[in-house]
């Protein structure tokens, strides 16, 4: 018996070439959330802050890049690894948070959509291929595949370009220490409907979202800076309460999706995290399998790229899935049949996952 499921066909990423190394924060003056300077030396913020992160570097674009540039490129390669022909696209989803963002200017630019903009570089003349955006903070990426999952399922898509791209180096606060938390990047996957006997591709998703309490623990503010303007925001966070939620609630999504799909938890080969934090994403897959009366062996199951990568918001998934594709993650390897747990987090607050057979 056959049956209809959505299947990756294709994946593709734009890792930009600049690398920021922790070093290069060494004489930047630092401010609490107070105004009140951090008094610690630039070499012990260093410190404790890739103790806590592991993170040692990011990458940033050039200044004559942009998001939607980047979403291009990304879109391109899925394109040229599914082997389509681009007007055979039924929807172009890209999920991002900023839009373009200059170097000039920090000021948010998504009209026309970036998803219409990626379109039109694209060259796709076909008006049946429709693109828009998705704004549901770093679980972007993951929403517009469970979005074009549904579209698939429900016969209205057969296939689809869904893209997570940000540059996050362009609204950041250069006086908050978050500033070395986010990166900029982009990754694609054509996501294609497919009759199979072996039920390969996405068997199980599920979304939740907390908005009384939490819905502040990111948000745009003003520089931490004394004296700074009040009229320019930046992206910021109170990172504790992130920790917390985030610990608290994403192991129970990520049950209720592999739950949902019949799977046991001992035949799931790798979860691929939003690459937020290294220590909190290990303590999320010990949380989730706990769950189960399990042990997790996290660098056997959770392959990572956050000590090089950064925190890329919405592109930090798909570019992860990309780089093990094509080996560029040492010791992770994805085979055909595979059963691989997908999960993010972030501003919403919002969390989702889905359960994928390779």
């Amino acid at each position: 018996m056959n049956h209809i499921n959505s299947v990756i066909t294709g994946t593709g990423s734009y890792i930009p070439e600049k690398i920021i190394r922790n070093a290069e924060f060494m004489e930047q003056v630092f401010f609490e959330k107070d105004e009140t300077v951090i008094e610690s030396s630039g070499e012990e913020v260093i410190r404790k802050f890739r103790d806590i992160t592991g993170i040692k570097e990011r990458r940033w674009v050039d200044s004559d890049m942009n998001n939607s540039g980047m979403g291009l490129i990304a879109a391109q390669k899925a394109i040229e690894s599914a082997g389509i022909d681009p007007e055979t696209i039924d929807q172009i989803i890209v999920a991002h948070n900023f839009g373009d963002v200059s170097t000039e200017t920090i000021q948010t630019d998504i009209v026309p959509s970036l998803a219409s903009r990626i379109k039109h570089r694209l060259g796709i003349r076909n008006p049946q291929c429709i693109p828009y955006d998705i704004i549901f903070g770093c679980p972007g990426w993951i929403q517009g595949i469970i979005q074009a999952d549904s579209f698939i399922k429900s016969g209205l898509a057969n296939r689809c370009l869904i893209i997570g791209t940000e540059t996050l180096s362009r609204v950041v606060d250069v006086y908050d220490r978050d500033t070395m938390i986010f990166s900029d990047g982009a990754g694609a996957v054509i996501l294609e409907k497919s009759e199979r006997a072996d039920n390969s591709g996405i068997l199980a998703t599920a979304t939740v979202s907390h908005t009384i309490d939490e819905i502040g623990y990111l948000f745009m503010g003003k520089s931490n800076a004394p004296e700074s303007d009040p009229n320019i925001r930046f992206i910021k966070m109170h990172g504790r309460k992130v920790y917390e939620y985030s610990l608290s609630q994403v192991p129970l999504a990520m049950k209720a999706a592999l739950d949902k799909s019949g799977i046991d938890i001992d035949q799931v080969k790798k979860v691929l995290i939003h690459q937020a934090n290294e220590k909190m994403d290990e303590a999320i897959i010990q949380r989730f399998y706990r769950l189960y009366g399990r042990k997790a062996n996290p660098e056997e199951i959770m392959p990572m790229n956050i000590s090089e990568l950064g925190n890329s918001s919405v592109a930090t998934v798909p570019t992860l899935y990309d780089m093990i594709l094509n080996n560029r993650i040492p010791k992770h390897t994805i085979s055909s049949g595979d059963i691989l747990l997908f999960a993010s987090v972030g501003a919403g607050m919002n969390i989702n996952s889905f359960v994928y057979r390779q």
